[in-house]
């Protein structure tokens, strides 16, 4: 049982991500944090900062050993962290004469902290991997539907034609800014934490720079310019780029809902969710979370962006609020991400629909193009006036705008080109062809 949704046996299959919360449990918490101490032990032994043989013996037992998470749960709540009690377990583990060399020069933090980093560079290239793969479906679907009309809207209003493929793009364009950031941003976020407890290293004098470069280069990551203990902008910017995802996914998944409404009904999500009472209904299940996860990573932010008030070189308060926060806003933005493929994957067009909708009477998404058409004749005022005129008689009589005003004006326009939706596309194939030309191969 678990009191988070996003690890809950019954839910976490809608909000959740076992893949990513698979790098985060308490099992590969362990692991990972013995993996920096096995590197630690190694880098060390090779550099004579403790005896050669002792730390491939230490680095063979952390390789390989067991531990219960369970039994660190004493030894974290008096500690405030599990290393100590996750450091005394290796060291009952090793020949008694390598303990004093386990964990040499390490502190807590930076044990966590470094294995945090190597979590999330797993958790980032996942993510990356969804993200790429369906920024290539949206690139495909865009490309499909680059002349399909369809009722532009705004403020929830019909306004003018438009093409499903333009709508895709602009939902595409801020998944490849989302993209770039994430390049931007690993040199800055997986980074090394190795500086002893009050960011000084000073127990390993000389040394200490050596073994920095060395345990960096052994868990290939990169070397931060100053201690980041309380200096955790790095795990904010994660945050927020996470936030930018998961909202970029929860725009799509709020569209697809207004779309695929029974009255509107130009796209379909898949094989919808049924109802416990209405047989008739396929429900949005899939892009209703998307809009949840979205608001629910927004939420979040604000905590992480909170726990970047740290005290002094060490902040006890701020680290814990950062861990209660960053791996649910990982889960969840990973679910959005595997929710999103799922959706593109299986989302039905119905082109006639989002067509009949353009150019069924009282044809009303004509009006903008009509009176710039009038304009080339007659004054403005007095082409807008003419327009509006013409909509209450279509509206009125059912009939359709353009010919109510072909048989209201003698103006020479071109009823024909005007009528013709393809000619209201304007710039849209050019932004729609800048989007692809952006999508990674």
């Amino acid at each position: 049982m678990s009191a988070s949704l996003l690890s809950s046996a019954i839910h976490a299959g809608l909000v959740g991500d076992a893949e990513i919360a698979a790098l985060l449990d308490d099992t590969a918490r362990i692991q990972t944090m013995l993996k920096v101490e096995a590197a630690l032990a190694r880098v060390e032994g090779e550099l004579g900062i403790i005896p050669k043989a002792a730390a491939k013996r230490i680095a063979a037992v952390a390789g390989k050993l067991a531990i219960d998470p369970a039994s660190l749960a004493a030894g974290t709540a008096k500690d405030g962290m599990a290393v100590p009690a996750l450091v005394a377990a290796l060291r009952a583990a090793v020949p008694p004469g390598d303990r004093t060399h386990v964990h040499f020069a390490g502190t807590s933090q930076d044990i966590i902290d470094t294995a945090l980093v190597l979590a999330l560079r797993d958790a980032l290239d996942i993510i990356e991997k969804r993200l790429r793969s369906l920024a290539k479906a949206l690139a495909a679907l865009a490309r499909k539907h680059r002349h399909t009309i369809m009722p532009g809207r705004t403020r929830f209003q019909p306004a003018v034609p438009i093409a499903f493929g333009g709508k895709v793009a602009a939902w595409l364009a801020p998944l490849l800014r989302d993209l770039d950031r994430l390049k931007e941003m690993r040199p800055r976020l997986l980074v090394l934490s190795f500086f002893g407890p009050a960011g000084t290293l000073s127990v390993l004098g000389t040394r200490g720079a050596d073994v920095e470069q060395a345990l960096a280069a052994e868990l290939g990551l990169g070397i931060a310019s100053a201690p980041w203990h309380t200096a955790r902008d790095g795990f904010a910017e994660l945050g927020s780029w996470l936030a930018l995802v998961a909202g970029t996914l929860g725009k799509i998944g709020a569209d697809v809902i207004l779309l695929a409404q029974a009255e509107v009904a130009e796209v379909r999500p898949g094989s919808g969710g049924g109802s416990s009472t209405l047989p008739h209904k396929a429900n949005p299940v899939g892009p209703e979370v998307l809009v949840a996860l979205a608001g629910f990573a927004a939420d979040r932010v604000g905590s992480l962006h909170r726990a970047l008030v740290s005290a002094h070189e060490r902040d006890g308060a701020a680290w814990t609020l950062e861990w209660l926060t960053l791996p649910d806003l990982l889960v969840a933005t990973g679910a959005a991400t595997r929710l999103a493929g799922d959706l593109i994957a299986g989302l039905v067009v119905d082109a006639k629909r989002m067509r009949d909708h353009v150019t069924a009477a009282p044809g009303l998404l004509f009006a903008e193009g009509a009176t710039y058409a009038l304009m080339a004749h007659m004054p403005r005022a007095e082409a807008e006036a003419l327009v509006k005129a013409a909509i209450a008689e279509a509206v009125a009589d059912a009939g359709h705008l353009v010919d109510v005003l072909a048989a209201k004006t003698r103006a020479a326009v071109d009823w024909a080109k005007l009528r013709d939706p393809q000619q209201a596309l304007g710039l849209t194939g050019a932004y729609i062809d800048r989007v692809l030309k952006r999508v990674p191969r």
